[in-house]
């Protein structure tokens, strides 16, 4: 069903690669004569397939366009499915070692334009700051990168945020903390119907279709301040996720010119699936200080290749981690090239408003001579 909705021009892969995975990417112009190559990472809940609208595009202006899905999603097989498995396999430096070991089974020894979305943002930010000579520019997508944990960090810290949360009234949580608990599954990985509306709603609350993402940026990491989000970020302490955003389930068909029935069920079957344990353990590894500590040996690195970052208008991703896009912009980026807020899009800016990302995309490449 998924190949009938892609443009004519996009093919389906699948590929064996020497991290232990049978990768399956998306892929256009694979002869392209002017040989420089897109490779773009998608985040969570997503697939290779949310590059549909930018695919054909980026194509039509001359580059070779790769779209995997990352370990755990989707058609690749190899990723752990389950809770209690050894989850480093999803830890961030694995990760980038999974896309250099694609671009090493396909022969291809250099990437010109590096896009990663959500989660794929940190793979993306990862990729280009410990690899310039493969990665040649990245484009961060409603993700500030954060940076690497320091080398001098305390690995037995606790943060407090938790415990300040569960005093609020009412009382809240973390969604991040919540993706990695034993029951975050359990409670998403609902029966195909059902699951179909948990998604509709999630992909609704997240997107400009929602009137009440009014993002802003928020003072600091404390309780007072994250609170403010709205409840598919800090949700209620005693609710799960599909509680969390049920009630605000579409009323009408506004989210048709961007995410179709027959496109949503592309995704519902991949959840149905896969399940969604897979994919929450790369949540269970960023909010560990341990399981992404051995990415300390690039404390103090920055990003040296041409970098931007992109984010709907209505993206509360951008503020999620307050001070974050400042540090980024600032201080972690080298040779950064400007902040992009695209229009008539929230957090699925890629497939809410694909012109204007396209037309940002184009001209990011374009300006600085990457090659």
């Amino acid at each position: 069903m998924m190949i009938e909705l892609l443009d004519p021009i996009i093919k389906s892969h699948k590929i064996e690669i020497s991290n232990g995975l049978n990768v399956h990417y998306l892929e256009a112009n694979s002869h392209n004569p002017k040989k420089r190559t897109a490779l773009l990472l998608h985040g969570f809940p997503e697939l290779s397939f949310s590059w549909r609208k930018i695919i054909p595009s980026l194509a039509n202006e001359g580059f070779r366009v790769i779209a995997p899905d990352m370990r755990g999603y989707g058609l690749t097989s190899g990723g752990a499915k389950d809770f209690d498995a050894d989850i480093s396999e999803y830890r961030l430096l694995n990760l980038t070692t999974d896309i250099i070991s694609l671009l090493s089974s396909l022969n291809i020894d250099k990437i010109d334009l590096l896009v990663g979305h959500d989660a794929g943002s940190s793979v993306a930010a990862v990729s280009a700051l410990i690899r310039p000579d493969i990665f040649k520019s990245v484009v961060m997508m409603s993700a500030p990168y954060s940076g690497v944990p320091n080398i001098k960090s305390d690995l037995s810290f606790e943060d407090p945020l938790h415990k300040d949360l569960a005093k609020l009234d009412p009382p809240r949580k973390h969604y991040q903390w919540y993706y990695s608990t034993v029951e975050a599954n359990k409670d998403m990985h609902l029966k195909k119907e059902k699951l179909h509306k948990f998604l509709r709603a999630y992909y609704h609350m997240k997107s400009a279709d929602w009137k009440e993402n009014l993002p802003f940026e928020l003072n600091a990491w404390d309780a007072e301040n994250l609170a403010k989000m709205p409840e598919y970020y800090i949700m209620h302490l005693n609710q799960n996720m599909v509680q969390s955003v049920m009630p605000h389930y579409p009323q009408n068909n506004c989210y048709e010119n961007w995410l179709n029935d027959k496109e949503l069920e592309v995704y519902t079957d991949s959840f149905l699936e896969n399940s969604f344990q897979p994919a929450l353990n790369w949540y269970r590894c960023m909010t560990s200080n341990y399981l992404n500590s051995d990415l300390r040996v690039f404390s103090n690195k920055k990003i040296e290749v041409p970098s931007c970052f992109i984010a709907g208008e209505k993206d509360w991703g951008i503020y999620q981690k307050p001070g974050a896009l400042d540090l980024m912009e600032n201080n972690l980026c080298l040779n950064y090239k400007g902040r992009h807020i695209i229009k008539n899009a929230g957090h699925w800016v890629q497939q809410e408003n694909p012109k204007d990302v396209i037309k940002t995309l184009i001209n990011f490449y374009n300006k600085n001579n990457i090659s």
